[in-house]
This record gives structure tokens, C-alpha cells and sequence, in this order.
């Protein structure tokens, strides 16, 4: 158990997978995700609304958030799949530094095995200040190869972050990970995605005092700018809807939001893109 969650174990046959969709055309050949299910069980969480095309079992999905499934051989496994040339994202399908990272300590491991075959470039994408925790191993990382950490900031309203990802840190916490990692010499990336309601300019001129690479951004997932695969979860979608909030699903309201950041950021001479483009700069050599 982590804070209340069961932790569960299982082998996995294969740890790296070629990337399609979204993340390919951002230029990753592979993906690693090391558990299923993340107890980071944010209400908007596009994930489970993948089911088995993520790889996700019934009770993945009918009970998101609550539990995790660790693959337990991740790090064996990929001494095995790695190669010099691979472009590797960690985790298009759950957060590496979920809660239940605390205990399941799978990281440190798969670390290592990265460091001793490293490939072309390898990003974590999170959203948890746990990633401290590992500051040697990633410090150790980035000197084999094109390390980048993608750090999710979704909102700069405390309000909002309590209703839509009540179990992720407070903004604050995150800046704090953030500039321990770039003080460590690793390259932090400001992930603007999801786009939770917030005030755009303010967020972004965050990112900007925070980092020092393009920006990237991407507003909740919807079926009008979508058409198929993984859109925003019918929770977020209700809660939207409760306070207050539905524009933020609005295609048009979406862009006059991006629309503001790009050009804040462009006034500071830096680089901002939404969706795969915005990705992008994240898988390059």
C-alpha cells in the first residue's frame, strides 16, 4: 500500500513500445510506461477512456485512480529493448512519479538500466515533485545522453487544481522540483497540458520565469477538435460543467487561450506550440 493505494505486481512481456498516433508524430520512436493505472487519478485524465487500446484491463478503467499495477521486470526488460538511436517517452499513459511511486521505487532502476544503455533521447513527462527523489540518477542520466523533464503545469489557480487533480501537487511544490532539476543541470520543459481554467497570460509568464526552453501546451481533450481516440474523462467533463467551467471544453475558446500564450511568449522570444508540434521539441536530438 502508498497512501491508502494497493500496489499490485505483474510481468511485463515488453517495457518499450513503438509510438503511433499523437506521440509519434512528435517525433518519440518509442514509449515507456511502467505500471497500469495511476493513482494520480486526475478527474479529466484522458487515459482511461482508452480501455483496452491503452492497455488497460476492465477495473483499469471502472476504477481509475485507485490502484496501481507496477511492471515489476521494467528495468530487465529494458536492458534487453534498448538502442543507441531510440527517441523514448516516459509515460504517454501514466505518470512516472504517480503516489504510489513513493513506495514501488521502480524508477531508480529503470534509471540505471537507461544510463547503462542509453538511448538517443529520454523524457519524463510528469507532474510530481517525487522526481527529486532520483536527482543523482537523472544528474548521472543526462551525462549518457539527451535527458529532458517535461513538467506539467496545469492551472495557476490553487482552486482549480483541488477540483480537477486534488491528488497532485500545489504549484508552488512543483516550481520547487523544477528549479532543483535545472540547478542539477537538466533540461525542464514547461508542459502546459491539460489547459486548466485558469488566467492564460499569468500562467504562461509562470512558465517563462520557470524555464528556459519553448513551451509546451495543450488545451483538455475534445471531440470537436479530436475526432477519434482519447478525449478529456467524463469526470472532468461534469465537474466543468458543475462550476462553471464548460468554455475550457469550447473549440474556440481553446484557441483564443493558446492564441494569448503564444503571443506572450513570442513577445519574450520563445517558442510555444500546442499538440504534436508543441511535443515536438521534446524528442529532438
Amino acid at each position: 500500500m502508498s497512501a491508502g493505494f494497493p500496489i499490485f505486481q505483474t510481468q511485463a512481456r515488453s517495457i518499450l513500445s513503438p509510438t503511433t498516433g499523437f506521440i509519434a508524430a512528435a517525433g518519440f520512436t518509442h514509449s515507456l510506461t511502467p505500471a497500469r493505472n495511476c493513482t494520480f487519478g486526475c478527474t479529466y485524465c484522458y487515459v482511461p477512456t482508452l480501455r483496452i487500446y491503452g492497455g488497460l484491463k476492465p477495473e483499469d478503467w471502472k476504477r481509475w485512480g485507485q490502484f496501481t499495477t507496477v511492471k515489476a521486470n521494467a528495468a530487465a526488460l529494458l536492458g534487453r529493448q534498448l538502442q543507441p538511436a531510440q527517441r523514448i517517452y516516459c509515460s504517454p499513459l501514466v505518470d512516472p512519479y504517480q503516489p504510489a511511486e513513493a513506495d514501488a521505487k521502480l524508477m531508480p532502476a529503470i534509471l540505471e538500466a537507461l544510463c547503462a544503455n542509453p538511448p538517443a533521447v529520454f523524457v519524463v513527462q510528469t507532474r510530481g515533485p517525487l522526481i527529486v527523489r532520483d536527482l543523482d540518477a537523472l544528474r548521472a542520466l543526462a551525462r549518457r545522453t539527451r535527458l529532458r523533464v517535461s513538467f506539467s503545469l496545469t492551472t495557476d489557480r490553487e482552486d482549480v487544481r483541488k477540483l480537477f487533480e486534488p491528488r497532485c501537487a500545489p504549484l508552488q511544490e512543483r516550481l520547487e522540483a523544477m528549479a532543483a532539476l535545472r540547478e542539477a543541470g537538466i533540461e525542464v520543459y514547461a508542459a502546459l497540458a491539460p489547459i486548466l481554467p485558469c488566467d492564460p497570460e499569468a500562467l504562461t509568464q509562470i512558465a517563462l520565469e520557470n524555464t528556459s526552453f519553448p513551451i509546451v501546451a495543450d488545451p483538455l481533450h475534445i471531440r470537436a477538435t479530436k475526432a477519434c481516440g482519447a478525449t478529456t474523462r467524463e469526470q472532468g467533463v461534469r465537474l466543468a460543467a458543475l462550476r462553471g467551467f464548460t468554455r475550457w471544453l469550447e473549440a474556440e475558446f481553446q484557441t483564443e487561450c493558446t492564441a494569448a500564450m503564444r503571443r506572450l511568449a513570442g513577445n519574450a522570444g520563445r517558442g510555444f506550440a500546442t499538440g504534436p508540434e508543441g511535443f515536438s521539441c521534446l524528442a529532438q536530438l
